[in-house]
């Protein structure tokens, strides 16, 4: 996985999209740089996720992007996807690593530094939030601050992702604090201009930094 993928992760929405397909989003999030792509349907069937990654997944690897599947790791074995995100409530880190193989991609949520460094030992990279207060996931609990996620960067051997709340006009100081990348939802997918919002955290974040800033 090249880390310089990380930098801007975007979470698609159904809800937040504003009506657009989710595969217009993506190629207008991907257009203006986007290296990875997670597909997340948390209320939806396996057989949508699956039908919709199968949709997705010619476009987001005609950019050399990533798609990752939120939480289901049937879904993204049976549509090869790139890997799997899960969370502190989901399938252990562990017995997805199993799953995968060591090929695949595996992140997983966390949200203290504890979480961070057991995480760190089969995953890929690990995203620490919300950093900043954020109405997308109502369920994300409080936001943890730029601090935990200094700490997580300095203490873990995996890049790490900030996510919650992040926008172009707060970007860099994730990237100073550490983040080898940032995943946001509504800062792209519910944007006027999905390809100008995902250049415009890209700028904001890395326009001072150099190609290795914050990965390993």
């Amino acid at each position: 996985m090249k880390c310089d993928r990380l930098r801007l992760y975007v979470v698609l929405d159904r809800e937040l999209s504003r009506g657009r397909g989710l595969s217009h989003v993506t190629e207008l999030a991907l257009a203006g740089g986007a290296g990875v792509i997670q597909l997340r349907g948390k209320t939806w069937s396996g057989l949508e996720l699956y039908r919709e990654a199968v949709a997705l997944g010619p476009l987001v690897k005609s950019y050399g992007a990533l798609l990752i599947i939120n939480d289901r790791v049937d879904v993204a074995l049976a549509v090869q996807a790139d890997g799997v995100h899960v969370g502190q409530e989901d399938l252990p880190a562990e017995a997805v690593r199993r799953l995968l193989a060591p090929r695949g991609v595996l992140g997983v949520s966390v949200g203290s530094l504890e979480e961070a460094r057991a995480a760190a030992k089969v995953a890929d990279y690990v995203s620490v939030g919300p950093v900043f207060p954020t109405a997308t996931k109502p369920d994300a609990g409080p936001s943890v601050g730029l601090d935990l996620l200094r700490h997580v960067a300095a203490a873990v051997g995996v890049p790490v992702l900030a996510i919650g709340g992040i926008h172009a006009g707060n970007v860099q100081g994730c990237v100073q604090a550490g983040a080898a990348g940032v995943a946001v939802v509504s800062a792209v997918v519910a944007a006027d201009d999905p390809e100008e919002a995902a250049a415009a955290i890209l700028r904001a974040g890395w326009r001072d930094a150099g190609a290795g800033q914050g990965c390993r």
